[in-house]
C-alpha cells in the first residue's frame, strides 16, 4: 500500500526535462512539476514535445483567417502539475492578464508558437501567442476573451 502511495506522489511530483535551448516559457506558482529552483522552463522543442494543436481562426490583430499551432494550455497545465484556479500571463512588455484555468477545458485555448507554418517572431506577436478559437464559439468574440489573449508570452503563475 504504502508503495502505491509513492508511485503517485512521483507521478504527481515528478521533474520535467531540462530545456536544451533558449528558454521562451517559464511556468511557475501552484506546480508539482518542476526542473529549476521553483519553476517548469521550457524551450521550443520541449512545447512541441507536448503535442501540436491547431487552430484556424479570425482574431482582431490579422487580416482573414489565420493558422495557429501550439500546445493546448489544458496539456501545459497538465504537465507542469497545476492545482491552482487561474493563471497570471505575463508579456515581454510587461501587459498581464489573469485567465482562469476553468477556460482551458472549456474553450480549448492554445500557447501559439508557429502561425501560418512560420514560428511567431517577436515582430510577429510571439514567440508565444494565447489564442481562442473565435470563430468556433461566437461568446469568445469580446474584449474580456481578447484581453485573455496576450501575445509576447514569456512567464505564467498558477495561482
Amino acid at each position: 500500500m504504502l508503495f502505491l502511495l509513492l508511485s503517485a506522489y512521483d507521478a504527481q511530483c515528478s521533474t520535467l526535462p531540462e530545456p536544451v535551448g533558449k528558454v521562451i516559457l517559464t511556468v511557475s506558482g501552484l506546480i508539482s512539476n518542476k526542473n529549476s529552483n521553483d519553476a517548469a522552463q521550457f524551450d521550443l522543442n520541449a512545447l512541441e514535445s507536448l503535442g501540436v494543436t491547431r487552430i484556424n481562426t479570425h482574431t482582431p490583430w490579422f487580416k482573414g483567417v489565420s493558422r495557429f499551432e501550439g500546445v493546448s494550455l489544458a496539456k501545459l497545465m497538465e504537465t507542469v502539475g497545476a492545482h491552482g484556479r487561474r493563471v497570471k500571463v505575463t508579456a515581454l512588455n510587461d501587459y498581464m492578464t489573469i485567465i482562469p484555468v476553468s477556460d482551458f477545458s472549456r474553450h480549448h485555448p492554445i500557447l501559439a508558437y508557429r502561425r501560418d507554418g512560420k514560428i511567431m517572431t517577436v515582430r510577429d506577436k510571439g514567440p508565444l501567442f494565447i489564442i481562442y478559437p473565435y470563430d468556433n464559439k461566437t461568446e469568445l468574440e469580446n474584449q474580456i476573451f481578447y484581453s485573455r489573449s496576450a501575445w509576447q508570452v514569456y512567464t505564467i503563475e498558477v495561482e
